[in-house]
Protein backbone atom coordinates (compact mmCIF):
# COMPACT_ATOMS: atom_id res chain seq x y z
CA UNK A 1 0.00 0.00 0.00
CA UNK A 2 2.89 2.36 0.62
CA UNK A 3 4.01 1.72 -2.95
CA UNK A 4 0.58 2.65 -4.29
CA UNK A 5 0.50 5.86 -2.25
CA UNK A 6 3.99 6.76 -3.49
CA UNK A 7 2.91 5.97 -7.02
CA UNK A 8 -0.15 8.23 -6.80
CA UNK A 9 1.87 10.99 -5.16
CA UNK A 10 4.36 10.82 -8.02
CA UNK A 11 1.57 10.98 -10.57
CA UNK A 12 0.11 14.02 -8.82
CA UNK A 13 3.53 15.68 -8.79
CA UNK A 14 3.98 15.01 -12.50
CA UNK A 15 0.53 16.42 -13.21
CA UNK A 16 1.20 19.58 -11.21
CA UNK A 17 4.66 19.98 -12.72
CA UNK A 18 3.25 19.63 -16.23
CA UNK A 19 0.54 22.15 -15.52
CA UNK A 20 3.01 24.66 -14.12
CA UNK A 21 5.38 24.13 -17.05
CA UNK A 22 2.61 24.79 -19.53
CA UNK A 23 1.54 27.87 -17.61
CA UNK A 24 5.11 29.16 -17.64
CA UNK A 25 5.41 28.71 -21.41
CA UNK A 26 2.06 30.12 -22.40
CA UNK A 27 1.76 33.56 -23.90
CA UNK A 28 2.61 35.10 -27.22
CA UNK A 29 6.03 36.68 -27.88
CA UNK A 30 4.30 39.63 -29.51
CA UNK A 31 0.85 40.95 -30.25
CA UNK A 32 -0.50 40.77 -26.71
CA UNK A 33 -1.13 38.00 -24.22
CA UNK A 34 -2.64 34.74 -25.37
CA UNK A 35 -5.97 33.71 -23.84
CA UNK A 36 -5.27 30.83 -21.44
CA UNK A 37 -8.51 31.01 -19.45
CA UNK A 38 -10.86 28.04 -19.84
CA UNK A 39 -14.57 28.66 -20.35
CA UNK A 40 -16.52 29.06 -17.12
CA UNK A 41 -19.99 27.75 -16.31
CA UNK A 42 -22.39 30.61 -15.62
CA UNK A 43 -25.62 28.65 -15.16
CA UNK A 44 -27.00 25.11 -15.29
CA UNK A 45 -30.55 23.94 -15.97
CA UNK A 46 -31.54 22.17 -13.73
CA UNK A 47 -29.04 23.31 -11.13
CA UNK A 48 -26.00 21.17 -10.47
CA UNK A 49 -26.50 18.79 -7.52
CA UNK A 50 -30.26 18.79 -7.97
CA UNK A 51 -32.16 16.20 -5.93
CA UNK A 52 -35.45 14.50 -6.90
CA UNK A 53 -34.32 14.97 -10.49
CA UNK A 54 -36.99 14.40 -13.18
CA UNK A 55 -35.70 16.34 -16.19
CA UNK A 56 -34.84 14.83 -19.57
CA UNK A 57 -32.73 17.74 -20.76
CA UNK A 58 -29.70 19.34 -19.09
CA UNK A 59 -28.02 22.57 -20.19
CA UNK A 60 -24.72 24.05 -19.06
CA UNK A 61 -24.20 27.70 -20.06
CA UNK A 62 -20.72 29.30 -20.45
CA UNK A 63 -19.23 32.78 -20.43
CA UNK A 64 -17.87 32.38 -23.99
CA UNK A 65 -18.38 30.30 -27.11
CA UNK A 66 -17.35 26.68 -26.66
CA UNK A 67 -17.08 23.57 -28.81
CA UNK A 68 -16.85 19.85 -28.08
CA UNK A 69 -13.73 17.81 -28.84
CA UNK A 70 -13.47 14.01 -28.63
CA UNK A 71 -16.65 13.88 -26.58
CA UNK A 72 -17.25 10.20 -27.46
CA UNK A 73 -14.11 9.21 -25.54
CA UNK A 74 -14.17 11.91 -22.89
CA UNK A 75 -17.77 11.82 -21.68
CA UNK A 76 -18.51 9.34 -18.88
CA UNK A 77 -21.92 8.86 -17.24
CA UNK A 78 -22.02 6.97 -13.95
CA UNK A 79 -23.99 4.77 -13.42
CA UNK A 80 -23.90 3.96 -17.16
CA UNK A 81 -26.98 4.65 -19.24
CA UNK A 82 -28.45 2.01 -21.53
CA UNK A 83 -28.76 4.50 -24.37
CA UNK A 84 -26.14 7.09 -25.12
CA UNK A 85 -27.39 10.61 -24.37
CA UNK A 86 -27.63 13.10 -27.23
CA UNK A 87 -24.92 15.75 -26.78
CA UNK A 88 -24.82 19.06 -28.59
CA UNK A 89 -23.33 21.02 -30.21
CA UNK A 90 -22.29 18.22 -32.57
CA UNK A 91 -20.25 20.71 -34.59
CA UNK A 92 -19.62 24.43 -34.57
CA UNK A 93 -19.67 26.71 -31.55
CA UNK A 94 -22.29 27.44 -28.92
CA UNK A 95 -22.59 29.15 -25.56
CA UNK A 96 -24.13 26.07 -23.97
CA UNK A 97 -23.82 22.29 -23.91
CA UNK A 98 -27.04 20.30 -24.00
CA UNK A 99 -27.48 16.71 -22.78
CA UNK A 100 -30.69 14.90 -23.70
CA UNK A 101 -31.32 11.76 -21.61
CA UNK A 102 -33.09 8.94 -23.46
CA UNK A 103 -33.16 6.43 -20.56
CA UNK A 104 -35.60 5.87 -17.73
CA UNK A 105 -33.42 6.74 -14.75
CA UNK A 106 -33.07 4.49 -11.70
CA UNK A 107 -34.85 5.51 -8.52
CA UNK A 108 -32.94 6.94 -5.55
CA UNK A 109 -29.69 7.01 -7.51
CA UNK A 110 -26.97 9.64 -7.75
CA UNK A 111 -25.77 10.21 -11.34
CA UNK A 112 -22.52 11.86 -12.40
CA UNK A 113 -21.86 13.24 -15.88
CA UNK A 114 -18.13 13.87 -16.34
CA UNK A 115 -17.21 15.76 -19.50
CA UNK A 116 -13.48 15.07 -19.14
CA UNK A 117 -11.65 17.62 -21.24
CA UNK A 118 -14.15 17.67 -24.10
CA UNK A 119 -15.43 21.23 -23.50
CA UNK A 120 -12.97 23.81 -24.87
CA UNK A 121 -13.23 27.47 -25.77
CA UNK A 122 -13.82 28.12 -29.45
CA UNK A 123 -10.80 30.35 -30.09
CA UNK A 124 -7.82 28.90 -28.23
CA UNK A 125 -9.04 25.40 -27.34
CA UNK A 126 -8.52 25.83 -23.58
CA UNK A 127 -10.37 22.97 -21.84
CA UNK A 128 -12.64 23.20 -18.84
CA UNK A 129 -11.00 20.09 -17.38
CA UNK A 130 -13.08 17.36 -15.72
CA UNK A 131 -16.26 19.41 -15.54
CA UNK A 132 -18.86 17.35 -13.68
CA UNK A 133 -22.63 17.61 -13.45
CA UNK A 134 -24.25 15.68 -10.59
CA UNK A 135 -27.88 14.98 -9.80
CA UNK A 136 -29.94 12.50 -7.78
CA UNK A 137 -33.31 10.90 -8.47
CA UNK A 138 -33.68 10.55 -4.68
CA UNK A 139 -33.76 13.10 -1.91
CA UNK A 140 -29.98 13.20 -1.23
CA UNK A 141 -26.65 13.14 -3.09
CA UNK A 142 -24.29 10.24 -2.41
CA UNK A 143 -20.86 11.63 -1.50
CA UNK A 144 -18.40 8.76 -1.00
CA UNK A 145 -15.46 8.06 -3.33
CA UNK A 146 -12.73 5.59 -4.34
CA UNK A 147 -9.40 6.53 -5.97
CA UNK A 148 -6.46 4.71 -7.49
CA UNK A 149 -4.40 4.14 -10.60
CA UNK A 150 -4.27 1.78 -13.57
CA UNK A 151 -1.05 0.36 -15.01
CA UNK A 152 -0.44 -2.06 -17.83
CA UNK A 153 0.78 -5.44 -16.55
CA UNK A 154 3.19 -5.89 -19.48
CA UNK A 155 3.72 -2.61 -21.31
CA UNK A 156 5.59 0.29 -19.82
CA UNK A 157 2.89 2.80 -20.75
CA UNK A 158 -0.74 2.40 -19.73
CA UNK A 159 -3.58 2.62 -22.25
CA UNK A 160 -5.64 5.77 -22.57
CA UNK A 161 -9.35 5.93 -21.73
CA UNK A 162 -9.47 2.87 -19.51
CA UNK A 163 -12.89 2.33 -17.92
CA UNK A 164 -12.82 1.78 -14.15
CA UNK A 165 -15.92 0.05 -12.84
CA UNK A 166 -17.57 -0.79 -9.53
CA UNK A 167 -20.11 -3.59 -9.17
CA UNK A 168 -22.19 -3.77 -5.99
CA UNK A 169 -21.66 -7.04 -4.15
CA UNK A 170 -25.35 -7.81 -3.68
CA UNK A 171 -27.52 -10.93 -4.06
CA UNK A 172 -27.56 -10.52 -7.87
CA UNK A 173 -23.75 -10.41 -8.18
CA UNK A 174 -21.92 -13.30 -9.88
CA UNK A 175 -18.40 -13.55 -11.29
CA UNK A 176 -19.83 -13.41 -14.82
CA UNK A 177 -21.62 -10.10 -14.27
CA UNK A 178 -18.92 -8.12 -16.15
CA UNK A 179 -19.86 -10.01 -19.33
CA UNK A 180 -23.60 -9.42 -18.92
CA UNK A 181 -24.48 -5.95 -17.63
CA UNK A 182 -22.93 -2.53 -17.08
CA UNK A 183 -21.51 -1.65 -13.64
CA UNK A 184 -23.14 0.31 -10.86
CA UNK A 185 -20.50 3.06 -11.18
CA UNK A 186 -17.99 3.94 -13.88
CA UNK A 187 -15.26 6.47 -14.64
CA UNK A 188 -12.19 6.47 -16.87
CA UNK A 189 -8.55 7.48 -16.85
CA UNK A 190 -8.82 9.85 -19.84
CA UNK A 191 -5.68 10.43 -21.93
CA UNK A 192 -3.28 12.20 -19.58
CA UNK A 193 -2.37 10.20 -16.48
CA UNK A 194 -3.57 6.71 -15.51
CA UNK A 195 -5.31 7.78 -12.31
CA UNK A 196 -9.00 7.54 -11.48
CA UNK A 197 -11.55 8.64 -8.91
CA UNK A 198 -15.05 7.27 -8.63
CA UNK A 199 -17.24 9.85 -6.89
CA UNK A 200 -20.74 10.14 -5.47
CA UNK A 201 -20.87 6.52 -4.33
CA UNK A 202 -23.18 4.74 -1.92
CA UNK A 203 -21.77 2.91 1.09
CA UNK A 204 -21.48 -0.83 0.60
CA UNK A 205 -19.29 -3.66 -0.64
CA UNK A 206 -18.03 -3.64 -4.22
CA UNK A 207 -15.84 -5.38 -6.77
CA UNK A 208 -13.42 -3.14 -8.67
CA UNK A 209 -12.45 -3.65 -12.34
CA UNK A 210 -10.60 -1.85 -15.10
CA UNK A 211 -11.41 -2.55 -18.76
CA UNK A 212 -10.01 -1.18 -21.99
CA UNK A 213 -13.47 -1.16 -23.50
CA UNK A 214 -12.95 -1.35 -27.27
CA UNK A 215 -16.67 -1.51 -28.13
CA UNK A 216 -17.57 1.12 -25.51
CA UNK A 217 -20.49 -1.03 -24.33
CA UNK A 218 -19.46 -1.16 -20.64
CA UNK A 219 -19.04 -4.95 -20.82
CA UNK A 220 -15.97 -7.18 -20.89
CA UNK A 221 -15.24 -8.88 -24.22
CA UNK A 222 -12.39 -11.31 -23.67
CA UNK A 223 -11.42 -11.43 -27.35
CA UNK A 224 -10.58 -7.76 -27.62
CA UNK A 225 -10.65 -6.01 -24.22
CA UNK A 226 -7.92 -5.82 -21.63
CA UNK A 227 -9.01 -6.33 -18.03
CA UNK A 228 -7.71 -5.62 -14.54
CA UNK A 229 -9.37 -6.67 -11.31
CA UNK A 230 -8.89 -6.35 -7.60
CA UNK A 231 -8.96 -9.76 -5.93
CA UNK A 232 -10.30 -8.41 -2.64
CA UNK A 233 -13.67 -6.84 -1.96
CA UNK A 234 -13.80 -3.07 -1.40
CA UNK A 235 -15.85 -1.78 1.49
CA UNK A 236 -16.94 1.85 1.06
CA UNK A 237 -16.27 4.24 2.78
CA UNK A 238 -12.53 3.67 2.54
CA UNK A 239 -9.35 5.73 2.73
CA UNK A 240 -7.35 3.22 0.69
CA UNK A 241 -6.14 3.80 -2.85
CA UNK A 242 -6.00 0.93 -5.32
CA UNK A 243 -3.72 -0.19 -8.13
CA UNK A 244 -5.16 -2.23 -11.01
CA UNK A 245 -2.98 -4.22 -13.43
CA UNK A 246 -4.45 -4.27 -16.93
CA UNK A 247 -3.77 -7.36 -19.05
CA UNK A 248 -4.97 -9.30 -22.09
CA UNK A 249 -6.29 -12.76 -21.35
CA UNK A 250 -5.50 -15.78 -23.48
CA UNK A 251 -8.86 -16.29 -25.21
CA UNK A 252 -10.92 -19.37 -24.47
CA UNK A 253 -10.22 -22.18 -26.91
CA UNK A 254 -12.26 -22.30 -30.09
CA UNK A 255 -11.66 -23.70 -33.56
CA UNK A 256 -12.48 -21.60 -36.61
CA UNK A 257 -14.00 -22.99 -39.78
CA UNK A 258 -11.05 -24.28 -41.84
CA UNK A 259 -10.43 -22.92 -45.33
CA UNK A 260 -9.05 -24.57 -48.44
CA UNK A 261 -6.35 -22.07 -49.43
CA UNK A 262 -4.27 -24.06 -51.95
CA UNK A 263 -4.55 -27.35 -53.80
CA UNK A 264 -2.20 -28.87 -51.23
CA UNK A 265 -3.10 -26.95 -48.05
CA UNK A 266 -6.06 -26.53 -45.68
CA UNK A 267 -5.77 -23.74 -43.09
CA UNK A 268 -7.11 -24.30 -39.55
CA UNK A 269 -7.42 -21.22 -37.35
CA UNK A 270 -7.81 -21.19 -33.57
CA UNK A 271 -8.36 -18.98 -30.58
CA UNK A 272 -6.63 -19.78 -27.31
CA UNK A 273 -4.43 -22.74 -26.43
CA UNK A 274 -4.38 -25.38 -29.18
CA UNK A 275 -1.25 -27.33 -28.24
CA UNK A 276 -3.33 -30.47 -27.59
CA UNK A 277 -5.32 -30.26 -30.81
CA UNK A 278 -5.46 -33.25 -33.17
CA UNK A 279 -6.88 -33.10 -36.70
CA UNK A 280 -8.28 -36.23 -38.32
CA UNK A 281 -10.46 -37.09 -41.30
CA UNK A 282 -13.72 -38.82 -40.48
CA UNK A 283 -13.80 -40.59 -43.84
CA UNK A 284 -10.59 -42.17 -45.15
CA UNK A 285 -8.73 -40.35 -47.89
CA UNK A 286 -7.49 -42.28 -50.94
CA UNK A 287 -4.36 -44.36 -50.27
CA UNK A 288 -2.40 -42.08 -52.62
CA UNK A 289 -2.99 -39.04 -50.36
CA UNK A 290 -0.35 -38.26 -47.73
CA UNK A 291 -0.74 -35.58 -45.06
CA UNK A 292 1.35 -33.55 -42.67
CA UNK A 293 0.46 -30.86 -40.11
CA UNK A 294 2.67 -27.88 -39.25
CA UNK A 295 2.07 -24.79 -37.12
CA UNK A 296 2.39 -21.44 -38.83
CA UNK A 297 5.47 -19.52 -37.62
CA UNK A 298 3.63 -16.27 -36.95
CA UNK A 299 -0.11 -16.94 -36.60
CA UNK A 300 -2.33 -19.10 -34.38
CA UNK A 301 -3.02 -21.45 -37.26
CA UNK A 302 -2.20 -25.00 -38.33
CA UNK A 303 -1.40 -25.86 -41.93
CA UNK A 304 -2.82 -29.23 -42.98
CA UNK A 305 -0.69 -30.27 -45.96
CA UNK A 306 -1.95 -32.96 -48.29
CA UNK A 307 -0.81 -34.35 -51.62
CA UNK A 308 -3.28 -33.28 -54.32
CA UNK A 309 -6.53 -35.22 -54.55
CA UNK A 310 -9.68 -35.09 -56.68
CA UNK A 311 -12.17 -35.71 -53.86
CA UNK A 312 -15.01 -33.17 -53.76
CA UNK A 313 -14.90 -32.53 -50.01
CA UNK A 314 -13.13 -33.62 -46.83
CA UNK A 315 -14.85 -34.17 -43.48
CA UNK A 316 -12.53 -33.20 -40.61
CA UNK A 317 -12.66 -33.96 -36.90
CA UNK A 318 -10.82 -31.44 -34.68
CA UNK A 319 -10.20 -32.78 -31.16
CA UNK A 320 -8.92 -30.97 -28.10
CA UNK A 321 -8.55 -33.83 -25.64
CA UNK A 322 -7.32 -31.58 -22.83
CA UNK A 323 -10.59 -29.64 -22.90
CA UNK A 324 -12.69 -32.58 -24.11
CA UNK A 325 -13.94 -30.63 -27.14
CA UNK A 326 -14.82 -32.00 -30.57
CA UNK A 327 -15.62 -30.04 -33.74
CA UNK A 328 -16.49 -31.37 -37.18
CA UNK A 329 -15.99 -29.38 -40.38
CA UNK A 330 -16.65 -30.12 -44.03
CA UNK A 331 -14.17 -28.50 -46.41
CA UNK A 332 -15.05 -28.44 -50.10
CA UNK A 333 -12.09 -28.64 -52.45
CA UNK A 334 -11.64 -25.93 -55.05
CA UNK A 335 -9.61 -25.45 -58.18
CA UNK A 336 -6.61 -23.68 -56.71
CA UNK A 337 -2.89 -23.65 -57.57
CA UNK A 338 -0.36 -25.51 -55.48
CA UNK A 339 1.74 -23.81 -52.84
CA UNK A 340 5.21 -24.23 -54.36
CA UNK A 341 8.46 -24.44 -52.39
CA UNK A 342 10.03 -21.12 -51.39
CA UNK A 343 13.24 -20.93 -49.35
CA UNK A 344 14.45 -17.83 -47.49
CA UNK A 345 16.94 -16.98 -44.77
CA UNK A 346 16.36 -15.41 -41.38
CA UNK A 347 19.19 -12.89 -41.91
CA UNK A 348 19.99 -10.31 -44.55
CA UNK A 349 23.65 -9.38 -45.07
CA UNK A 350 24.70 -8.56 -41.51
CA UNK A 351 25.71 -11.37 -39.14
CA UNK A 352 25.97 -10.40 -35.48
CA UNK A 353 28.23 -12.33 -33.11
CA UNK A 354 25.18 -13.58 -31.20
CA UNK A 355 23.16 -14.43 -34.32
CA UNK A 356 22.48 -17.81 -35.89
CA UNK A 357 21.78 -18.47 -39.56
CA UNK A 358 18.76 -20.50 -40.65
CA UNK A 359 16.98 -21.50 -43.86
CA UNK A 360 13.19 -21.30 -43.72
CA UNK A 361 10.76 -23.07 -46.04
CA UNK A 362 7.06 -22.44 -46.60
CA UNK A 363 6.23 -26.10 -47.43
CA UNK A 364 7.30 -29.08 -45.29
CA UNK A 365 11.01 -29.97 -45.68
CA UNK A 366 11.73 -33.70 -46.07
CA UNK A 367 15.15 -33.76 -47.78
CA UNK A 368 18.42 -31.83 -47.36
CA UNK A 369 21.45 -32.67 -49.56
CA UNK A 370 24.66 -31.23 -48.07
CA UNK A 371 26.70 -32.45 -51.06
CA UNK A 372 25.16 -29.59 -53.05
CA UNK A 373 26.34 -26.91 -50.60
CA UNK A 374 29.52 -24.85 -50.83
CA UNK A 375 30.44 -22.81 -47.74
CA UNK A 376 33.27 -20.28 -48.08
CA UNK A 377 35.00 -17.68 -45.94
CA UNK A 378 36.09 -14.41 -47.56
CA UNK A 379 34.94 -15.67 -50.99
CA UNK A 380 37.60 -18.36 -51.34
CA UNK A 381 38.52 -20.32 -48.22
CA UNK A 382 36.40 -23.44 -47.66
CA UNK A 383 34.71 -23.41 -44.25
CA UNK A 384 33.20 -26.00 -41.97
CA UNK A 385 29.70 -25.87 -40.62
CA UNK A 386 27.21 -28.00 -38.75
CA UNK A 387 23.46 -28.11 -39.26
CA UNK A 388 20.34 -29.31 -37.54
CA UNK A 389 16.90 -29.89 -39.03
CA UNK A 390 14.09 -28.36 -36.99
CA UNK A 391 11.01 -30.34 -38.00
CA UNK A 392 8.56 -28.36 -35.87
CA UNK A 393 9.91 -25.02 -37.07
CA UNK A 394 10.28 -26.34 -40.64
CA UNK A 395 13.76 -24.89 -40.93
CA UNK A 396 17.44 -25.81 -41.04
CA UNK A 397 19.77 -24.19 -38.49
CA UNK A 398 23.47 -23.72 -39.29
CA UNK A 399 26.33 -23.19 -36.86
CA UNK A 400 29.92 -22.21 -37.61
CA UNK A 401 32.67 -20.19 -35.90
CA UNK A 402 31.94 -16.49 -36.28
CA UNK A 403 34.96 -14.17 -36.39
CA UNK A 404 35.17 -10.38 -36.79
CA UNK A 405 35.57 -8.72 -40.18
CA UNK A 406 34.74 -11.83 -42.18
CA UNK A 407 32.48 -12.69 -45.07
CA UNK A 408 30.64 -16.00 -45.18
CA UNK A 409 28.96 -17.39 -48.27
CA UNK A 410 26.60 -20.29 -48.92
CA UNK A 411 26.11 -21.48 -52.48
CA UNK A 412 23.45 -24.14 -52.95
CA UNK A 413 22.85 -26.05 -56.17
CA UNK A 414 19.34 -26.91 -57.39
CA UNK A 415 17.80 -29.71 -55.38
CA UNK A 416 19.55 -28.92 -52.07
CA UNK A 417 16.16 -28.92 -50.33
CA UNK A 418 13.27 -31.22 -51.22
CA UNK A 419 9.78 -30.70 -49.83
CA UNK A 420 6.90 -32.99 -48.93
CA UNK A 421 5.51 -32.80 -52.48
CA UNK A 422 8.79 -33.71 -54.21
CA UNK A 423 9.52 -30.13 -55.25
CA UNK A 424 13.19 -29.10 -55.21
CA UNK A 425 14.76 -25.75 -54.43
CA UNK A 426 16.38 -23.65 -57.14
CA UNK A 427 19.93 -22.33 -56.95
CA UNK A 428 20.38 -20.42 -53.70
CA UNK A 429 23.05 -17.94 -52.66
CA UNK A 430 23.47 -16.27 -49.27
CA UNK A 431 26.21 -13.83 -48.25
CA UNK A 432 26.78 -12.76 -44.65
CA UNK A 433 29.39 -10.43 -43.19
CA UNK A 434 30.57 -9.54 -39.69
CA UNK A 435 31.92 -6.27 -38.37
CA UNK A 436 34.42 -5.58 -35.64
CA UNK A 437 33.86 -6.18 -31.94
CA UNK A 438 34.40 -2.43 -31.62
CA UNK A 439 31.15 -1.90 -33.54
CA UNK A 440 29.20 -3.24 -30.58
CA UNK A 441 28.77 -2.51 -26.89
CA UNK A 442 28.55 -4.71 -23.81
CA UNK A 443 26.20 -4.40 -20.84
CA UNK A 444 26.79 -5.96 -17.42
CA UNK A 445 23.59 -5.84 -15.40
CA UNK A 446 23.24 -6.36 -11.65
CA UNK A 447 19.86 -6.96 -10.00
CA UNK A 448 19.46 -5.96 -6.36
CA UNK A 449 16.71 -5.18 -3.90
CA UNK A 450 13.55 -7.25 -3.70
CA UNK A 451 14.32 -9.88 -6.36
CA UNK A 452 12.62 -13.28 -6.26
CA UNK A 453 14.11 -15.85 -8.63
CA UNK A 454 13.73 -17.17 -11.27
CA UNK A 455 13.51 -14.07 -13.44
CA UNK A 456 13.48 -13.43 -17.17
CA UNK A 457 15.50 -10.33 -18.01
CA UNK A 458 14.82 -8.77 -21.38
CA UNK A 459 16.33 -5.94 -23.37
CA UNK A 460 13.69 -4.38 -25.60
CA UNK A 461 13.63 -1.56 -28.12
CA UNK A 462 11.43 1.50 -27.72
CA UNK A 463 8.50 -0.40 -29.26
CA UNK A 464 8.81 -3.07 -26.56
CA UNK A 465 10.13 -5.71 -28.99
CA UNK A 466 12.58 -8.17 -27.40
CA UNK A 467 16.16 -7.80 -28.62
CA UNK A 468 17.93 -10.02 -26.06
CA UNK A 469 16.85 -12.22 -23.19
CA UNK A 470 18.50 -14.02 -20.25
CA UNK A 471 16.76 -16.45 -17.89
CA UNK A 472 18.33 -16.30 -14.44
CA UNK A 473 17.55 -18.78 -11.65
CA UNK A 474 19.88 -17.32 -9.04
CA UNK A 475 21.71 -14.04 -8.26
CA UNK A 476 24.64 -13.21 -10.50
CA UNK A 477 25.94 -10.84 -13.16
CA UNK A 478 23.86 -10.75 -16.35
CA UNK A 479 26.06 -10.14 -19.38
CA UNK A 480 24.55 -8.85 -22.61
CA UNK A 481 27.47 -8.84 -25.04
CA UNK A 482 27.86 -7.55 -28.59
CA UNK A 483 24.80 -5.33 -28.55
CA UNK A 484 23.99 -3.04 -31.45
CA UNK A 485 24.51 0.59 -30.41
CA UNK A 486 21.05 1.80 -29.46
CA UNK A 487 18.78 2.71 -26.59
CA UNK A 488 17.27 -0.21 -24.70
CA UNK A 489 14.50 -0.76 -22.18
CA UNK A 490 15.22 -3.26 -19.38
CA UNK A 491 12.28 -5.47 -18.44
CA UNK A 492 12.43 -7.99 -15.56
CA UNK A 493 9.74 -10.69 -15.47
CA UNK A 494 9.25 -12.44 -12.14
CA UNK A 495 8.75 -15.95 -13.48
CA UNK A 496 6.61 -17.37 -10.68
CA UNK A 497 5.95 -20.75 -12.33
CA UNK A 498 9.47 -21.06 -13.78
CA UNK A 499 8.39 -21.71 -17.37
CA UNK A 500 10.71 -19.10 -18.88
CA UNK A 501 7.98 -16.83 -20.28
CA UNK A 502 5.63 -14.13 -19.05
CA UNK A 503 2.22 -15.48 -18.08
CA UNK A 504 -0.82 -13.27 -18.32
CA UNK A 505 -3.75 -13.38 -15.92
CA UNK A 506 -7.24 -14.86 -16.04
CA UNK A 507 -10.15 -13.18 -14.32
CA UNK A 508 -12.49 -16.16 -13.87
CA UNK A 509 -9.63 -18.28 -12.52
CA UNK A 510 -8.62 -15.49 -10.13
CA UNK A 511 -5.10 -15.36 -11.61
CA UNK A 512 -3.19 -12.08 -11.67
CA UNK A 513 -0.50 -11.67 -14.37
CA UNK A 514 3.12 -12.29 -13.44
CA UNK A 515 4.82 -9.18 -12.12
CA UNK A 516 7.09 -7.08 -14.33
CA UNK A 517 9.52 -4.34 -13.30
CA UNK A 518 10.97 -1.81 -15.74
CA UNK A 519 14.20 0.05 -15.22
CA UNK A 520 13.08 3.68 -14.90
CA UNK A 521 15.35 5.05 -17.65
CA UNK A 522 16.37 3.92 -21.10
CA UNK A 523 19.86 2.44 -21.30
CA UNK A 524 22.10 3.80 -24.04
CA UNK A 525 24.62 1.28 -25.37
CA UNK A 526 27.44 2.76 -27.44
CA UNK A 527 29.88 1.15 -29.81
CA UNK A 528 33.15 -0.06 -28.25
CA UNK A 529 31.75 0.64 -24.79
CA UNK A 530 31.55 -1.37 -21.57
CA UNK A 531 28.55 -0.40 -19.44
CA UNK A 532 27.69 -1.57 -15.93
CA UNK A 533 24.23 -0.92 -14.54
CA UNK A 534 22.62 -1.71 -11.18
CA UNK A 535 18.85 -2.24 -11.22
CA UNK A 536 17.45 -1.82 -7.68
CA UNK A 537 14.03 -3.46 -7.66
CA UNK A 538 11.38 -2.56 -5.10
CA UNK A 539 7.79 -3.59 -4.60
Amino acid sequence: MQYVRRFLALLFLVLMTTALWHCARRGAPSGGEKDVTPPKVTKTEPENYTINFEAKRIRLYFDEFIKLEDVQNQLVVSPPLQYKPIISPQSGASKYVEVVIKDTLLENTTYTINFGQSIVDNNEGNPNSFLTYVFSTGDYIDSLSVAGAVKDAFNRKADEFVSVMLYALDSAYTDSVIYQRPPNYITNTLDSLPIFELKNLKAGQYKLFAIKDVNKNNLFDQRQDKIGFLSDTITIPTDSVYLLNLFTEIPNYSASVPSYVAKNRVLFGFQGDFEDVAIETLLPLPDSVQTRILKDREKDTLNYWLTPTDVDSILFLVKNEKLDKLDTFTVKTRKLPLDSLLVSSNLRGKLGFEDSFSLLANTPIVGFDTSKISFTINDSLPGKYEFQKDTLGNKIDFSFPVEPNQQYGFEMLPGTITDFFGMESDSLSFSLSTGSYADYGNLRLFLSGEVVYPVVVQLANEKGEIQREIISKEPGVLEFNNLDPSQYVIRVIFDTNGNGIWDTGNYLKGLQPERISYYPDKIEVRANWELEQNFIISQ
